[in-house]
């Protein structure tokens, strides 16, 4: 049985309910098909179970601050983290509900099962062929296991599985030191386990400037051991895992696996399209617009592996699905580059990363948070702010950070970047004291210290007094 209708989306994450929420203004003739478990992988296994884990651990690791504070009592403090995971599955399973309002209301035309393309127009679904005036895919992705390491069993953890366990063993270790390994590694050595962690990469959480890498992983070593520079390898042990990379080996109870996501195209038919396809078998998509070659197929959310963020996710599925709807393709603008390491000190990336700078026309500027005087108060005096502008213009370029309150710093510098601003342009804003954010106006001035100097005086050419207490 063939039937036809205007839009079929596959895949119902973030990307995919984006677009669903489009479509449904225009066309309520649309199927959505979802293969596994409905809810998105972020609300699911992602941002917010992670979130919850992270947040427990920074409760009780901040015990170790209450003496300085003068509170007494935190030797006798202790984590049950089989309650912790349980508060996590809890509210984890709310936000899944949440997601699958957005589905259940579609009934027959939301379908669970195995999509495959059979062209740019048919889709094929549990025995069932439907033919579609536009595609849009939005499949996600998954955890990146090697293959030899998958015999090992539940040894090995991903975040797939790690917030399904009833506790955490006494000792872990995390293969892969990107943004989620960063996290997680920290989070469950605040719980009390005992965390080796290891990366091919020196550059850790994504991070591609050397001084902030060097103070990220200085903050860090303090909290558990890092590897870095060898690939692991795993061998099965009689009670665990043991894990060698280089001349460092140690023996763990679980491994944590954190090397990235794959795109979840296996199988799905991108070879009936007649593009060409890499050799990761993806199609090349316009970014802008989300389309496949000059097809009626939209590849959005993780599955066109470029930007593999919830924010962006988003972002694509509404994209892909004004577009399906619309006679003529536009091209969006994209939204300025942002990620945000939830470590501490937190770690973010803001518009330009240092490694894409035009070194011979940009000019930087560093803050150190060791005496800022807001941070001492607060025991977060741990941290570092690269700021990067241009040399002839002075309009900010980007930043990257390892530092206290980098979530907010990284959203203000954010705004700043996408409406152009420049250093004195930051300047003449009101930096409130004693506030973080004081810090972030070291740096800026630094940077003006770099450009031309403007005809006449205003409020961005005020100096610092150089007294700690005020700045």
């Amino acid at each position: 049985m063939t039937e036809t209708v205007d839009v079929v989306i596959i895949g119902a994450g973030s990307a995919g309910l984006a677009a669903l929420s489009e479509v449904k203004k225009r066309t309520q003739n649309v199927i959505i098909i979802n293969d596994g478990a409905w809810g998105t992988t972020c609300a699911r296994v992602g941002c917010m179970p992670s979130k919850l884990l992270i947040e427990a651990a920074n409760a009780f690791h901040h015990r170790g601050t209450f003496e300085e504070f003068g509170i007494q009592g935190a030797d006798q403090l202790t984590v049950d983290r089989s309650a912790v995971l349980r508060r996590v599955r809890r509210l984890r399973d709310d936000f899944v509900a949440s997601t699958l309002k957005a589905t259940d209301r579609l009934g027959e035309r939301a379908i669970t099962g195995r999509a495959r393309l059979l062209g740019p127009n048919r889709v094929q679904v549990n025995g069932r062929e439907i033919v579609a005036r536009q595609i849009i895919i939005a499949t996600g992705s998954r955890p990146a296991v090697p293959a030899p390491w998958r015999a090992l069993g539940a040894r090995v953890q991903t975040t797939d599985t790690l917030f399904e366990q009833t506790t955490l063993p006494d000792r872990m270790a995390v293969v892969g030191l990107g943004p989620l390994g960063v996290e997680l590694a920290q989070a469950i050595s605040r719980l009390g386990v005992n965390v080796a962690a290891f990366g091919r990469n020196p550059l850790v959480a994504g991070l591609t400037d050397p001084d902030v890498n060097t103070v990220a992983l200085k903050s860090l070593s303090r909290e558990f051991a890092i590897h870095l520079g060898a690939d692991a390898e795993l061998t099965a042990t009689a009670n665990g895992v043991r894990v060698s990379a280089g001349a460092h080996t140690v023996d763990v109870d679980q491994v944590l696996v954190a090397l990235g996501r794959r795109p979840n195209i296996d199988d799905l038919g991108l070879e009936t399209l007649g593009v060409a396809l890499n050799d990761k078998g993806m199609p090349k998509i316009d970014r802008t617009t989300l389309q496949i070659a000059d097809l009626p197929i939209f590849l959005a959310g993780d599955a066109n592996a470029e930007r593999p963020l919830l924010h962006e996710a988003a972002d694509d599925g509404h994209i892909a699905g004004i577009n399906v709807t619309q006679p003529t393709v536009t091209c969006y603008a994209r939204r300025t580059s942002l990620a945000i390491v939830f470590a501490e000190p937190g770690m973010a990336m803001v518009g330009s990363s240092f490694s894409a700078l035009d070194t011979t026309s940009c000019i930087t500027s560093a803050v150190d948070f060791s005496h800022q005087g807001r941070a001492l108060a607060g025991q977060r005096n741990t941290g570092l702010i690269r700021l990067y502008a241009s040399a002839q213009s002075g309009r900010l370029l980007g930043a990257e950070m390892c530092a206290p309150a980098a979530e907010h710093m990284a959203h203000l510098l954010a705004l700043a970047i996408d409406q152009a601003l420049t250093v004195h342009d930051m300047l003449r804003m009101p930096f409130y004291h004693p506030v973080l954010e004081e810090g972030l106006r070291n740096a800026l001035r630094g940077l003006a210290k770099q450009l031309p100097t403007t005809a006449g005086f205003d409020l961005a050419h005020c100096e610092s007094l150089h007294i700690e207490a005020l700045e």
